[in-house]
């Protein structure tokens, strides 16, 4: 039987303030606030509260038939509290439907997958931990930005516990094998690995409201008609997409909630099944293991991460700023901690891009890739600058292996630190145990003294 497993992502770009060169050191804001509430408003009214609300009737007017899954960014989610609170609301009504899953991702939606193992596993960590502050769930199935995954990535989420993983039905990985089975890490066999059919998603992300796609205009039954026909034994159909992509890259008067609604009822009299990760990783068994040497993403038509790290521009920005993730790691600056997410979130790379791409890139406040460059780097100064202050300004200079030796020093010694302590603890105890027990021991004294004064009367 055919089932198919629906997920949407919820991220928000953190709009960065025009920062000049000569603010570096005198000015420790770097968001433009406008931006941001004037976005979230927008995204909000034009697709995440209607789009909630007809995922809610949904699994409401299906008595448990309809599923779903959600990842949502932690900055995402700070956002939403600020200046969205009402999306919220919907998520957490969602939720009680009992027919959503939440995965985990990234806290930052940021690229510390492909740097560094360990801001990457603490970040991921704290989404944990959030979702299940949030929701009272406790994920078992990871997402990474942008779905980008490689075999190492995957060896780091299972040994974090999770027992499957989103990731790209990419052809240059798959070639002759189709993405509607389940397959799992070649590191890890325990991490299965669900691929997303980037056709079928893309038909309603990307070409639902286009007049002069061939399919136009496409409805529920052609669609779940398409599933139906694939061969009988490809059981899991990956949908994967944005949340925005339900009334702003698709216009809600494109009909395109009115075709989400209908989907369910269509699927049913086909015989197919709605799915969460969790269900279809815990009942279904891999056929193979996928390969993926490289690290892929579900971005751009070379599905890899050129869109982030393909200029020497983005790398020297992406370099410049793990240069410090370590001493990030170590501090407990909140204002800092809280900078260190949105400087890593992966848009901030994407503005750098001088791809040539099939669709147009809103680059926000930014002239060109090279504006975007300038300007994050400016406010990058300044970050550093202030992280510096936080250390020995001396060990800036230092060579990476020889800072990472020093930090790691550091930590032996406060772990050394809190060893003695314990011993002191152990050893004041004891002390007072013998204290206690002194006066005890003084009694038999007293008794011999007594015995000698008889024996002197006698005589």
């Amino acid at each position: 039987m055919k089932t198919i497993c629906l997920y949407f992502e919820i991220h928000q770009i953190i709009h960065l303030k025009r920062y000049r060169f000569f603010e570096i050191g005198s000015e420790h804001y770097y968001y433009d606030d406008y931006a941001n509430e004037q976005g979230m408003n927008e995204v909000a009214e034009r697709s995440y509260i209607p789009a909630l609300r007809t995922l809610i009737d949904m699994a409401k007017a299906n008595n448990g038939a309809f599923k779903v899954a959600l990842s949502i960014s932690g900055v995402a989610l700070e956002q939403l509290e600020i200046h969205a609170p009402a999306v919220i609301e919907l998520l957490h009504e969602l939720n009680a439907t009992g027919c959503c899953e939440f995965l985990c991702e990234p806290y930052s939606h940021g690229l510390s997958s492909l740097k560094n193992e360990t801001c990457f596993c603490e970040e991921v960590e704290r989404m944990r931990v959030k979702i299940k502050d949030y929701f009272g769930q406790d994920p078992k199935v990871f997402r990474n930005s942008s779905l980008i995954y490689d075999n190492e990535i995957g060896g780091i989420v299972a040994g974090m516990g999770f027992k499957g993983m989103l990731a790209e039905g990419a052809k240059h990985v798959l070639g002759w094998k189709s993405p509607h089975y389940l397959y799992h890490c070649a590191e890890n066999p325990n991490l299965k690995l669900l691929l997303r059919d980037f056709k079928l998603s893309d038909d309603i992300s990307l070409r639902f409201s286009n007049t002069e796609w061939s399919e136009y205009p496409l409805f529920a039954d052609k669609y779940i008609g398409w599933i139906a026909s694939l061969p009988e034994n490809e059981q899991v159909i990956n949908i994967f997409m944005e949340l925005s992509a339900l009334g702003i890259f698709q216009p809600l008067s494109s009909n395109i909630l009115e075709f989400l609604k209908a989907l369910p009822e269509c699927a049913k009299q086909k015989g197919i099944t709605f799915s969460t990760p969790s269900e279809i990783v815990t009942k279904l068994k891999s056929v193979d293991m996928i390969d993926v040497p490289y690290p892929m993403s579900w971005t751009d038509e070379e599905r890899d991460i050129s869109p982030w790290l393909g200029n020497v521009m983005q790398r020297e920005a992406f370099d410049k700023l793990y240069s410090v993730a370590e001493r990030v790691h170590l501090c407990s600056d909140r204002r800092i901690k809280q900078d260190w997410d949105y400087l890593q979130a992966s848009n901030n790379f994407r503005f750098m891009t001088t791809k040539q791409m099939g669709v147009s890139l809103d680059r926000g406040i930014y002239d060109s890739p090279y504006d975007a460059f300038t300007n994050y780097m400016n406010i990058l100064g300044d970050f550093i600058a202030r992280v510096n202050a936080l250390y020995p300004v001396d060990i800036v200079d230092i060579e990476d292996e020889e800072l990472n030796s020093l930090l790691t020093t550091i930590r032996n010694q406060e772990e050394e630190l809190v060893q003695l302590n314990d011993q002191v603890k152990h050893l004041q105890s004891l002390v007072k145990e013998q204290s206690e027990k002194a006066p005890a021991k003084k009694a038999p004294a007293k008794k011999t003294t007594t015995a000698k004064k008889t024996t002197t009367a006698k005589k």
